[in-house]
């Protein structure tokens, strides 16, 4: 049941990293094509200058839209989460310094990323600086807003919706991420192909998925009636070797260049194991050997991921927003997104019926992985809340290759939380990116990279590199 000190048609919704650049106005601008939610958003931000920023923005777009959504920007978190029905969490950890040495030290001795944010060196760092801001505003929704549904849009999304509940265990928080839609829009294409029509879109496929962020498979895949997976594998099949797009990459637009991949991954992985991958492939990339696709990731069809492009990025996105802000009209809502965030609040808040993937702990409904894991399967959204959907179990192959990376991410996030030192560097020199160096070059490694960003670790883990 949601909290009600107000009107029972409105929500409140504390967002914490409300000053974000993307994923804030992204959500504005989605509010406002739904047009069934109204209240109040709290923007919470450490840069409370960029909060009231996306706060002036908000404000005009919901009136000018003449929606029923209002926009503040709390100078503390506790004031943002009090009597809060929704919280949503999307911080940067750390900055983009932090995240040039994550990538740039690894590489230093051969190790290459194409992402940096989810498992490897960079992943693993970027947990470690974020697991404790993580465990802090856990506690605070456990005071503030217990019973508040709170969706995780920040990565590495496994370990940090288990930093919310090992905080909070009773806790009602999904991580949501939208890279298995890229698995559904390839569905939506063959059906509509076969058919000779553009009757399908991503949203009419339901997949059965099974994994753990980033690294997830499906096993079935619906739409018009029947399971197009025997399809999927025989046209992934057909293009393993080359890869496959809707429509070529434009290469005029850098974003696209550096971002959109031609599925080459996903289609060799899908041929060697019978199951669809469904993760981007920069994504898909970084939990298996670097011999496997990063080494020759340009005849793999994809990028790696400049740290240098990502500052260009938020410089023009700030000077954009600057520029929204002291305008004296309304900005223009950016297009619908792809994100499933809206359509969860709407089912939580009117009782629709929605399913959907989504990253929660493991109650039995993935076998395979250990209770309590973070895994990302289907999950029913409601006006009854929020339970996972049996998914099942992955090949024993496939299963090998994850299970690993989950069982690491539970065990660096205990590792965290007592700040056990040695147990973070065995689990650091264990991942498949690093161990190929040997040992000791990446013990190296691991105290080049703690001292690189030592100013945003709690003082027992920056010790590490002493």
């Amino acid at each position: 049941m949601l909290n009600r000190s107000r009107s029972d048609t409105e929500i409140v919704l504390a967002y914490i990293g409300g000053g974000s650049l993307n994923w804030a106005q992204v959500l504005m601008s989605d509010l406002i094509h739904d047009r069934t939610i109204a209240g109040e958003v709290r923007l919470f931000d450490i840069d409370n200058q960029a909060a009231q920023r996306n706060a002036t923005i908000g404000n005009r777009m919901s009136e000018a839209a003449g929606l029923s959504i209002r926009y503040s920007a709390p100078t503390n978190i506790d004031d943002a989460l009090i009597g809060a029905d929704f919280v949503v969490v999307s911080i940067l950890p750390g900055s983009f310094d932090d995240m040039a040495h994550d990538i740039d030290l690894p590489a230093s001795m051969g190790i290459l990323q194409s992402v940096g944010d989810t498992v490897g060196p960079g992943g693993y760092l970027r947990a470690m600086r974020a697991i404790p801001a993580m465990l802090a505003i856990g506690r605070a929704i456990g005071e503030f807003c217990p019973k508040a549904y709170v969706c995780n849009l920040t990565n590495p999304m496994s370990v940090l919706t288990g930093a919310l509940y090992a905080a909070f265990p009773a806790i009602k928080a999904w991580g949501e991420c939208h890279e298995v839609t890229k698995l559904r829009k390839i569905i939506a294409w063959l059906a509509n192909r076969a058919e000779g029509t553009d009757r399908f879109g991503f949203h009419d496929v339901q997949t059965n998925v099974l994994g753990i962020n980033h690294f997830t498979f499906v096993d079935r895949a619906f739409v018009g009636g029947r399971d197009w997976m025997p399809d999927y594998l025989a046209f992934a099949a057909e293009h393993r070797s080359k890869g496959w797009r809707p429509e070529p990459i434009d290469q005029t637009n850098e974003f696209a260049r550096l971002y959109e991949d031609h599925n080459q991954v996903k289609f060799d992985l899908a041929a060697r194991y019978g199951i669809a991958a469904a993760a981007g492939d920069r994504h898909l990339a970084e939990f298996v050997p670097q011999s496997w696709y990063l080494d020759r990731c340009t005849d793999w069809g994809f990028a790696l991921t400049p740290v240098d492009w990502r500052r260009r990025d938020r410089i023009e996105r700030q000077a954009a927003a600057e520029r929204v802000q002291t305008a004296n009209t309304a900005p223009t809502p950016r297009p619908p997104s792809e994100e499933a965030l809206v359509a969860q609040i709407r089912a939580l808040t009117r009782g629709d019926v929605l399913v959907v993937n989504a990253n929660m702990p493991n109650t039995g409904h993935m076998e395979g992985l250990a209770p309590g894991t973070i895994v990302e399967t289907n999950v029913l959204f409601s006006g009854h809340g929020i339970r996972p959907i049996r998914a099942g179990r992955l090949p024993a192959a496939v299963e090998a290759l994850v299970r690993p990376h989950a069982d690491r991410q539970n065990a660096l996030l205990a590792a965290v939380i007592s700040e056990d030192a040695a147990a973070l560097e065995g689990l650091f020199l264990a991942d498949p990116l690093v161990a190929p160096i040997g040992a000791e070059r990446a013990s190296e490694l691991f105290r080049a990279m703690i001292a690189a960003t030592a100013k945003q670790l709690p003082a027992g883990l920056a010790d590490i590199a002493a």
